[in-house]
């Protein structure tokens, strides 16, 4: 018994060793089965279970589980996410606004960050809701102050998101604190890439199965790279972390009942169902 659980321990080991010496994807999820949550190496629909988060080294269990037996969730816990808004040519001038000489950072909160498949839940007084496709950067290792030189080293993969956005609240408001950070409005996954070329990949955003937005990564304002530099200089990125990179051409409003789905090449699609506002109490 203990020698087919060390050839299992090494079996799994050697796949994600074996996979970022040749450049090749590699997809972590993080998921929950029988009540317990667990990370895992998703390979051909089977989990193989982490001892913890990828990102702080976890070493494999000798366990598998089918994906579809198992509910995915987030694919990290970020204790910080952070976004920029105006980041693609096509949505600066479709908002009429020069996106300046560096990265527009905004924060989003830890508590809007929900998974695949669950519910977007439109707050009370929320009307004007648009869905925001968009390529999340997941830092790997403490970083202050990193040239954009260096950048890569701190970023552990990336992910797909939907930055949701109250339009009305988002005009009015001071702050962006309800339009952009409201509960269930940072939908992430389905996985957790790495191998990935992320300064060139497609993402778009469907809604009910029509496609809304389209374009490729290589055509942000100010890349994965540019970003990752400059928050630093402000604010120390820990691993989790993770940082919305903006989204592309227009955006529109979601009804209670619409299904939109945002697909990042090599990631995979995220897919949510959007609510009507919960019942005040």
């Amino acid at each position: 018994m203990k020698s087919l659980r060390a050839l299992l321990f090494f079996g799994v080991l050697a796949i994600a060793a074996s996979a970022q010496a040749q450049g090749a994807v590699t997809k972590y999820v993080r998921y929950s089965h029988q009540g317990r949550v667990a990370y895992g190496i998703l390979v051909n629909e089977q989990i193989r279970e982490l001892d913890g988060s990828p990102i702080t080294g976890a070493a494999p269990t000798g366990k598998t589980v089918a994906l579809t037996d198992v509910e995915l969730l987030a694919p990290v816990e970020p204790g910080k996410v952070i976004a920029i808004g105006y980041n693609y040519k096509s949505h600066a001038d479709e908002h009429a606004r020069d996106p300046g000489p560096h990265p527009g950072v905004f924060i989003k909160l830890p508590t809007s960050i929900v998974g695949p498949d669950a519910d977007i839940v439109f707050p009370q007084g929320a009307g004007n809701v648009h869905f925001e496709g968009e390529l999340v950067i997941v830092i790997g290792k403490t970083a202050h102050g990193v040239a954009k030189e260096d950048a890569a080293d701190y970023i552990f993969g990336i992910t797909a998101g939907n930055d949701i956005s109250e339009r009305d609240w988002q005009a009015s408001d001071l702050q962006w604190f309800r339009a952009k950070a409201s509960d269930t409005f940072g939908p992430t996954g389905p996985v957790l890439a790495t191998g990935l070329d992320y300064n060139d990949l497609l993402l778009q955003t469907r809604l009910n199965g029509e496609v809304k937005q389209k374009q490729r990564t290589r055509d942000l304002i100010f890349d994965i790279h540019d970003i990752v530099s400059f928050v630093s200089q402000f604010v120390t990125l820990e691993p989790g972390d993770i940082i919305f990179t903006g989204t592309p051409g227009a955006t529109s409003a979601m009804q209670p009942g619409d299904v939109v789905e945002i697909e990042l090449e090599g990631v995979g699609i995220l897919r949510n169902r959007v609510s009507s506002s919960p019942t005040s109490e």
